[in-house]
């Protein structure tokens, strides 16, 4: 069954959609195909709204769809993490489902190392079972 049957739409867009999971964490999904600016910046600024409305501190994010970050989407994804683990004071935790194209995943092992800023550890999975196993462990 499919994770996304089984939770809470908090937000959806053309990018993706955020979800609740009912063991304390957020849940978003990438949408296949190319996508807006804008609309990835409401994906990851809503994945930030639900932490802070429900105190959480862990993201299971699936790539499994996602197509290739622009530079001008992993520059500021990057930063809006930053910006949001110094104004919460929080470490975050990312259990992050491997995109299924293979420039997506190169893409995203780079944005892993440069998370390390970011307050945030950022493990990366091959499936959703373990990246929620790890979650739930943190």
């Amino acid at each position: 069954m499919p994770l996304s049957t089984t939770l809470r739409v908090y937000f959806e867009n053309a990018a993706g959609r955020v979800l609740e999971h009912p063991h304390g964490y957020v849940v978003f999904t990438y949408r296949p195909g190319s996508r807006e600016l804008r609309d990835f910046q409401a994906l990851i600024t809503y994945t930030g709204h639900l932490l802070v409305r429900n105190d959480w501190y862990r993201i299971l994010g699936d790539q499994r769809l996602m197509t290739p970050l622009t530079p001008e989407e992993s520059t500021w994804v990057v930063t809006f993490w930053q910006q949001h683990t110094q104004r919460h004071s929080r470490h975050l935790y990312a259990g992050v489902v491997l995109a299924h194209d293979v420039f997506a995943r190169l893409v995203a092992s780079q944005l892993r190392n440069e998370m390390r800023y970011a307050n945030m550890t950022y493990q990366q999975f091959a499936d959703e079972q373990n990246a929620a196993t790890w979650l739930r462990q943190q």
